[in-house]
């Protein structure tokens, strides 16, 4: 007897859930949770890139004598970090995999015209007919194709569509906070030789305090994204979300193993736009569709 994954599956082939057009104004409308936790980790989180940025520019780089090594590291640290914020921006604005809100009505289902023994599952609590791998957030309020968990630090979930820009934010932001630990390590090494007045325009002791809390954070976020990083690459190449995975949930759907998982989260074979966190943004689309209808937000 076929399973009841399979019969989802063949239900959604028959008739998708959502049509050409409410996939494009899904893909282009703005998506915005109004969390205040999760808005208030996102602040956290670019004010802290914001503090690195300031540290590595006006207390390292721009007092030193070193012209090139002023030049090679502020362009590379300054350079990522811009690719981290808009990875970051990426993965919060992005509508993760929503499934359409109290599209379970009765016309639906009797316009999907569903076989005897063909089974589609409802969810109680947003009323939407829930397709194979999709779980319900209690924050967002809305079941999410492919959810691997809800991330309060980009104030989203990371399902199917933003998947991704987590990855890159996870990445990008490993790479600045590595970069920033050994340039304050540097730092630490080359004012010691001297006299500290030489080596930043900073007094000494605030000059010291910057660099420590610097050296905690970015100690903090490397380990703690890199952590992420891994875990997020294992789920990809393994078809698992962490959901899936927590649950100890058996396969019903075909796995796309290692290579095949990467191409379809990152979209197509490997190349550099794999890492370029521009890439698919349709400002000037966007913009025309705000200034014609408003823009619309997830409550």
């Amino acid at each position: 007897m076929q399973s009841s994954g399979h019969r989802l599956r063949d239900v959604e082939q028959h008739q998708p859930l959502l049509s050409g057009g409410e996939e494009e104004v899904a893909a282009s409308r703005v998506w915005f949770i109004q969390d205040s936790c999760g808005m208030v980790c996102a602040f956290m989180t670019w004010f802290l890139v914001m503090y690195a940025e300031f540290v590595v520019n006006f207390v390292m780089l721009l007092p030193s004598k070193s012209f090139w090594y002023s030049l090679i590291n502020g362009v590379a640290f300054n350079f990522l970090a811009v690719l981290a914020l808009t990875s970051h921006l990426r993965t919060m604005l992005t509508d993760p995999g929503a499934v359409p809100k109290g599209n379970a009505t009765k016309e639906y289902m009797e316009s999907l015209q569903l076989k005897p023994g063909e089974v589609i599952y409802k969810c109680p609590k947003c009323c939407s007919i829930k397709p194979e791998r999709a779980h319900h957030c209690s924050i967002c309020k809305r079941c999410i194709r492919k959810m691997d968990h809800h991330c309060p630090w980009v104030n989203n979930c990371v399902g199917e569509n933003n998947q991704r820009f987590f990855v890159l934010f996870t990445m990008y932001i490993a790479s600045i906070s590595l970069h920033a630990l050994c340039l304050s390590g540097f730092q630490f090494f080359t004012c010691i030789k001297v006299q500290w007045n030489e080596c930043s325009d900073f007094s000494p002791p605030v000059a010291v305090m910057l660099l420590i809390f610097l050296c905690l954070e970015a100690l903090l976020f490397l380990t703690f994204t890199a952590v992420m990083f891994g875990t997020q690459i294992h789920s990809i190449c393994n078809d698992e979300t962490e959901i899936e995975r927590l649950k100890n949930e058996k396969p019903t759907w075909e796995r796309r193993v290692r290579w095949e998982g990467m191409k379809a989260v990152f979209g197509g074979p490997p190349s550099l736009l794999w890492f370029n966190p521009f890439a698919g943004l349709r400002l000037q689309v966007l913009m025309v569709r705000a200034r014609k209808n408003g823009a619309e937000f997830s409550v």
